[in-house]
């Protein structure tokens, strides 16, 4: 399928499993969704219906894997696309220990021909999902006006045609993954001058966004989509409930009550499978975020979700707690 990447979600460990990504599937339509990051080993070595499984309500959908071995990775997304992904991404712009130490994420931006093997690669053991590629502006010492044109170069070459850049160096000694989202300066010029010098190529930005009016003026200012991160996650009403329509030009607003009723279906049949209802709705706790209310659902879905016969009546019960939102435009 045609992916439009104008707004989507960001993969985030532990956090955009599959139940996140059918939350925010019912507050947006179109807005793609991305996975967690999985390793390419644990692809062809683990439990690929745990790692790889997912409810079809979730396209357009995103698998992002991490590696740096071209022939697993081949493996991986040979694996990935018998299960229906719209898209397969390969992780340059993770910054942490554990990937490091496997030699991808953000240490790859130092190895651009690494990078155009693995995804050359990807792409032949692909049928039908789109090889695509996060990454960041660049590491450590890198200039990024001297190291990123070149990277994107390479990558394209091999057959890339869309990235999505977080606007941020990596420092991969000295800072931890958690300051690396918040402490490297935003470059979005930078990001920008991508788009006009590689114009056929999809540029997508990441980074410190936390607004739709924030990625409607990204989209303005030239480049091809925009991924949220952690604003997407903590307040995803915010982002998501006029996506369809303002980002789309297409659809009306959701609201989080609806989407929240809307999900009850889906925590009835993954309490049947042995899901704990905590598992689901710890991704729904900023669904109400500023609201009125907002503080006795989140009080009342974290004290009572985890404990043993709690469904859906204590979703409805969390949910009585929110006040109407006014709609008086007098």
């Amino acid at each position: 399928m045609q992916i439009n990447r104008k707004l989507s979600v960001a993969p985030m460990m532990d956090w955009t499993d599959r139940h996140c990504r059918v939350f925010h599937r019912l507050l947006s339509r179109h807005t793609l969704l991305y996975t967690e990051m999985v390793t390419a080993q644990a692809v062809i070595h683990g439990d690929r219906d745990r790692l790889l499984g997912y409810n079809e309500v979730e396209h357009p959908l995103a698998l992002q894997l991490g590696g740096s071995d071209p022939a697993q990775l081949a493996e991986a997304t040979r694996i990935a696309c018998d299960y229906g992904y719209d898209e397969i991404n390969l992780n340059v712009g993770c910054p942490s220990d554990r990937v490091q130490s496997g030699s991808f994420g953000a240490v790859l931006m130092e190895n651009a021909p690494l990078v155009a093997a693995c995804v050359a690669a990807m792409g032949r053991a692909s049928d039908g999902a789109e090889i695509t590629v996060k990454c960041r502006i660049g590491v450590d010492d890198q200039n990024p006006a001297e190291v990123l044109p070149e990277f994107l170069a390479q990558v394209s070459a091999a057959g890339v045609r869309s990235f999505t850049i977080h606007a941020r160096k990596a420092w991969l000694q000295g800072l931890s993954p958690k300051e690396n989202r918040d402490v490297p300066p935003l470059d979005y010029e930078l990001v920008y001058a991508m788009k006009r010098l590689f114009p056929a190529t999809e540029i997508c930005l990441n980074g410190g966004v936390t607004s739709l009016e924030a990625a409607e003026a990204h989209l303005a200012a030239g480049v091809d989509g925009v991924m949220i991160g952690r604003t997407a996650y903590h307040e995803p009403a915010k982002i998501l409930c006029a996506a369809d329509r303002r980002i789309f030009d297409d659809g009306v607003d959701t609201t989080a009550e609806q989407a929240v009723l809307d999900m009850l279906p889906y925590i009835t049949e993954q309490l049947g499978k042995g899901v704990r209802l905590n598992q689901i709705t710890r991704h729904m706790l900023g669904a109400f975020a500023g609201r009125p209310g907002a503080r006795k659902w989140r009080r009342i879905l974290s004290e009572g979700a985890h404990k043993d016969g709690a469904g859906p009546d204590l979703v409805l019960q969390a949910l009585a707690a929110i006040e109407p939102e006014d709609t008086d435009d007098g």
